[in-house]
């Protein structure tokens, strides 16, 4: 389910007014009694509060339902909303706490495949560009595949895929852009390698053209022709309609190569076994 999912409160009550009441003006929720009101009524407060956007209020409510109630079913229901609520606040540790605390109470509920995806989510919608460290987009890695391998069969099990896929090629981004550093400073042999790691462990997303046309520049420019024209090889078989494989092979045949696959390298082999089906 999804706080949008819940109805829209026009009234909730006289005592949930009176709660209502009680944050109104200067006064934040935190100052709010809450402790003489039932776990109903502050529940209902802070649907209240979601249905404003007032995500930080909502949280607060939803949590007191936890500390004040914590063994009854609105403590189960608060819990899930207030990892929403703090996702939504951008509170982003409190919102996993919150969702693993779920996930560790409440495993075979239904809402335990929400709880993991919200802990996902909380870690990709940190991740900024492709320049900053990126242990949070392995972390938003790890946490989409609990969603997709545990919960299959859940709503969330694709929008959990996507964003796996997304956060993959992110990934391989940055991969890329180190690669590129070191192809402008004429470190040849660094930039391979990262533009390496890219072939050989993401291979599925969208750098792969490049990553190939990268390889040929340089290892042309290390005099490894046979490891270019693999590279080359490979990017005719899979990318021969793209810009990439036209500068490749523009590379290629200036230095009278042409791109076939070469002598014993890894590409070499990828090249035979991957497109070509010759295992041995």
């Amino acid at each position: 389910m999804v706080w949008g999912k819940f109805r829209a409160i026009a009234m909730i009550g006289a005592a949930a007014l009176a709660l209502q009441a009680g944050c109104s003006g200067s006064k934040s929720a935190e100052f709010v009694e809450v402790e003489k009101y039932p776990a109903d009524e502050i529940y209902e407060r802070g649907e209240f509060e979601l249905n404003r956007a007032k995500f930080k209020d909502a949280a607060f409510f939803f949590a007191e339902i936890e500390r004040l109630y914590p063994y009854s079913e609105w403590a189960k229901r608060g819990l899930i909303m207030q990892a929403f609520a703090n996702h939504e606040a951008k509170a982003y540790d409190d919102a996993r706490a919150a969702a693993q605390r779920y996930i560790n109470f409440y495993p075979a509920d239904q809402d335990a495949a929400w709880a993991q995806y919200l802990i996902a989510l909380s870690y990709y919608d940190q991740i900024e560009d492709v320049g900053r460290d990126q242990d949070l987009t392995i972390n938003a890695l790890r946490a989409f595949r609990v969603v997709i391998e545990q919960y299959p069969d859940s709503e969330y099990a694709r929008a959990a895929g996507l964003k796996f896929d997304l956060a993959f090629d992110h990934l391989a981004g940055k991969e890329m852009e180190v690669g590129r550093y070191y192809l402008k400073r004429s470190n040849f042999a660094a930039a391979a390698n990262r533009f390496r790691t890219v072939v050989e462990d993401f291979q599925t997303t969208s750098h792969t053209a490049e990553a190939l046309y990268r390889l040929v520049e340089a290892y042309l420019s290390l005099g490894l022709t046979d490891e270019a024209q693999s590279a080359g090889a490979i990017l005719g078989h899979n990318f021969q309609s793209t810009p990439w494989y036209e500068n490749a092979y523009t590379l290629l045949t200036k230095q009278g190569l042409q791109p076939n696959a070469k002598g014993q390298n890894w590409l070499s082999k990828i090249y035979r076994q991957v497109l070509q089906g010759q295992w041995l």
